[in-house]
């Protein structure tokens, strides 16, 4: 099989995996604690109760960029995001997101980054976020540094998203849109900490790292256990 047809395979197999998952409400890889790289994950804002979302539609106002909201819906497949590293630094998959690494955050369905920038989000008028690039790739505003209490990012733990560019917080507020995207709340970004920004990891595929015959880390297989 060639190198392009087994990417392909690779990325319809994560879907079908993202499909069932999503159908049976479970997670691959549920023993980690911790969160790791190459994970595809959905996001729970802990104030809102709404997971992170994007789809393929723009903001009518603003950047024009495609849109992000929070969503009430557990099962929606629009909610998953694949943890990456940057440009600069790579985020080798299966090795655990430390407590003030920057990553980026793709939405697996458009393959766009979660992006800020000063355009004015719609809504609350704060700092609007959108999905940004093709295929995983765009540019430095799609960064994001993440807070947490420890040495590496827990499972279990609330943390927050700084968007390196702006030093402002992921949040939402409670604002909700009507048509087409009626009862979605507003994504956007402030400068100030508060419980409105605060998230945390739900369901998703877990990557763990496996062990070598030497008893060395081993990144080189994704393990995907049930």
């Amino acid at each position: 099989m060639g190198t392009l047809n087994c990417r392909h395979f690779l990325h319809f197999l994560l879907k079908c995996v993202l499909i069932f998952s999503c159908i049976c409400g479970l997670s691959v890889g549920s023993e980690l604690s911790f969160v790791t790289c190459g994970s595809v994950i959905k996001l729970l804002n802990v104030k809102h109760n709404v997971r992170l979302h994007s789809h393929d539609v723009r903001y009518g106002s603003g950047s024009g960029q495609q849109s992000v909201t929070g969503v009430s819906a557990m099962e929606d497949s629009n909610s998953y995001w694949s943890i990456r590293g940057t440009s600069d630094a790579s985020c080798a998959r299966g090795t655990p997101v430390k407590c003030g690494q920057t990553i980026r955050l793709t939405h697996v369905n458009t393959g766009r980054n979660l992006h800020s920038h000063y355009f004015t989000s719609p809504l609350s008028s704060n700092q609007e976020v959108s999905a940004f690039g093709e295929e995983g790739e765009g540019d430095h505003l799609d960064e994001w540094t993440v807070q947490c209490g420890g040495s590496v990012w827990k499972r279990e733990e609330s943390v927050r998203f700084l968007h390196k560019a702006t030093d402002a917080l992921l949040s939402v507020t409670g604002e909700q849109y009507g048509r087409p995207i009626h009862g979605q709340m507003e994504v956007h970004a402030m400068s100030s900490t508060s419980q409105h920004s605060l998230w945390k990891v739900m369901e998703g595929i877990f990557m763990k790292p496996s062990e070598s015959p030497t008893g060395s880390r081993d990144y080189s297989h994704i393990h995907t256990e049930f």
